[in-house]
C-alpha cells in the first residue's frame, strides 16, 4: 500500500488550512441537519405505538402495519428508476477509497440525493435502520460537490485522506461524536493511524457535530447511568456478557450478509413480490413486540436506561425475548435488502436489550446494559475502540470504562471469529 503523502501544516498556511477546514465542517454539518431532524420525527411516532408507552389504537396500527406497503416501493424504487441509491453507504464511500476513479460516480448527487430520500421513507415508516450509513456518504459527497466549485480546496491533503476526513465528519454530524468520528476515521476508513490527521479530522468533525445539534441534542442522548461497579466487578461481568452480547452483534452481521446474498438478485428480477415478503415480516415483528422492533433502537434504549426493562416496553414474560429478536432479525431484513441505513444503532440496541433482560434479575441492571451495548456493537463492526467509545458517551459514566473495554474486546473477538472481516468491507467488496 502506498504511503500517504506528508501533510505538512507551516505557520504560514495554517490558517488557510483551518479556513478550509472549517469550510467543510460547516458544509457536512448543515447538510446533515435535516437527517437530525427526521431522526426526532421518528421518535415521536414512536411515541405512539405500544411499545413506546402508546396505545392501540388506529393510528398505532397503521404505524405498525407502515412496512408492510412501504418495503415494496422502496425495492421498486430502488431497483428502477432509483437504483443508485440502494446500499447503506459506508461501503460506498470505502469502495472510493480503494478506487478513487469510481468516486465521481459514487459521490455524484444522483445516487447521495436518491439514497437520503429512501432513508427518509423508510425511517418515518420506522423501518429498524441506524443512519451511519446515509451519513457518512453524504459526508464525502459534500466534499467532492465543494472541490468541483473549489478545486483547491484541501489540496493539501490526498484524496484518499480528504475524502475519508469528509465521511468521518459525516458520522460525527449524525450522532455529535466527534471523538468517535476520528477514531472511525483511523480504524475503518483508513485501516491505519495517520498522525498528522487527527487535528484535521477533529477540527472538521468538531464543527460538522456543532452545526448538526443546533436544534439541540443532550451531551448524553440516552442518559446517565450512575453505576457504582467496582473494577474486579466489572471485570468478572464483562466476560459472559462480552462473549453473550459479541455473539449477538456477529450474529446480526452474518445474517445481514447472508440475507443480503440473496435478496439482492431477488429484488432486481422481483422488487415487489420481495417487497410484500419483507414487508410482512417486519410489520408482523412490530405487532409481535408492540411496536419495540421499530426505529432506529435510540428510542428502546433510552427507555431501558431510563425505566429499566418493565416499562420498556409493557412488560410481559414474553416481551424480551420476542423483541430481542424482532431487533436482531428486522435490521437484517432491511439492510439486506439494500434499503440506505446503518447498522450502528441496531447493534447497540441489541446488547442494550440483552444486558437489561440478563442483568436485571441479577441486579446488574444497569453495569449489563452498557457491557452489552459496547460488545454488540464490537461483534457486529470487529471495531472494538469505536465501540467502546460510542458505548462509553451513551452511557455517560467514565467509571465503566474498565469493564465496557474489557467487553469490546471480547466482542470483537468474537466477530473475528464468525467473519473473516468486517461487515462494512464485506459490503464493499460485493458493492465493487
Amino acid at each position: 500500500m502506498a504511503r500517504p503523502p506528508e501533510l505538512a501544516y507551516s505557520p504560514a498556511r495554517g490558517l488557510g488550512q483551518l479556513l478550509q477546514l472549517a469550510l467543510v465542517g460547516i458544509a457536512v454539518g448543515l447538510a446533515c441537519w435535516p437527517l437530525n431532524q427526521i431522526d426526532r420525527w421518528q421518535d415521536a411516532l414512536l411515541r405512539r405505538l405500544p411499545g413506546f408507552g402508546g396505545s392501540w389504537d388506529g393510528v398505532s396500527l397503521a404505524l405498525l402495519l407502515a412496512p408492510l406497503l412501504v418495503m415494496p416501493l422502496l425495492l421498486l424504487l430502488q431497483n428502477r428508476s432509483w437504483s443508485r441509491g440502494a446500499g447503506a453507504g459506508i461501503p460506498h464511500v470505502l469502495v472510493c477509497l480503494e478506487d478513487p476513479a469510481r468516486t465521481a460516480e459514487l459521490m455524484a448527487p444522483a445516487p447521495t440525493l436518491q439514497r437520503l430520500a429512501l432513508w427518509t421513507i423508510a425511517s418515518l415508516a420506522l423501518f429498524p435502520l441506524g443512519r451511519e450509513g446515509p451519513v457518512v456518504q453524504l459526508g464525502g459527497a459534500v466534499l467532492v460537490a465543494l472541490r468541483r466549485r473549489f478545486p483547491a480546496l484541501l489540496g493539501w491533503m490526498g484524496q484518499r485522506e480528504r475524502l475519508a476526513v469528509a465521511g468521518a465528519a459525516g458520522l460525527a454530524a449524525g450522532f455529535n461524536t466527534p471523538l468517535v468520528a476520528v477514531v472511525f476515521l483511523v480504524e475503518e476508513l483508513l485501516g491505519r493511524f495517520v498522525p498528522p490527521l487527527v487535528w484535521p479530522g477533529l477540527v472538521v468533525a468538531l464543527l460538522a457535530a456543532l452545526v448538526s445539534a443546533l436544534g439541540g441534542q443532550p451531551e448524553f442522548a440516552f442518559g446517565v447511568l450512575k453505576v457504582g461497579a467496582v473494577e474486579t466487578g466489572q471485570f468478572l461481568w464483562a466476560v459472559p456478557f462480552g462473549l453473550l452480547a459479541g455473539l449477538l452483534g456477529a450474529l446480526f452481521s452474518v445474517l445481514l450478509l447472508a440475507f443480503g446474498a440473496r435478496f439482492v438478485p431477488l429484488a432486481r428480477r422481483h422488487p415487489l413480490r420481495l417487497g410484500l415478503v419483507l414487508g410482512g415480516a417486519l410489520a408482523l415483528l412490530a405487532l409481535l413486540s408492540g411496536g419495540a422492533s421499530g426505529g432506529d433502537g435510540e428510542a428502546l434504549m433510552a427507555r431501558l436506561i431510563h425505566h429499566g426493562l418493565g416499562q420498556a416496553p409493557a412488560a410481559g414474560p414474553w416481551t424480551a425475548p420476542i423483541t430481542l429478536l424482532a431487533r436482531l432479525l428486522g435490521p437484517a431484513l432491511a439492510l439486506a435488502a439494500g434499503v440506505p441505513g446503518g447498522l450502528i444503532d441496531p447493534a447497540l440496541a441489541i446488547g442494550a436489550l440483552l444486558g437489561r433482560s440478563l442483568g436485571d434479575p441479577l441486579g446488574i441492571g444497569s453495569l449489563a446494559l452498557a457491557l452489552g451495548m459496547a460488545a454488540s456493537l464490537a461483534g457486529a463492526t470487529q471495531l472494538p475502540v469505536m465501540s467502546l467509545l460510542f458505548s462509553l458517551r451513551l452511557a455517560g459514566d467514565q467509571q465503566l470504562l474498565p469493564g465496557m473495554l474489557l467487553a469490546a474486546v471480547l466482542g470483537a473477538g468474537v466477530g473475528r471469529l464468525l467473519m473473516r472481516k468486517g461487515v462494512y468491507h464485506s459490503l464493499a467488496e460485493r458493492l465493487g
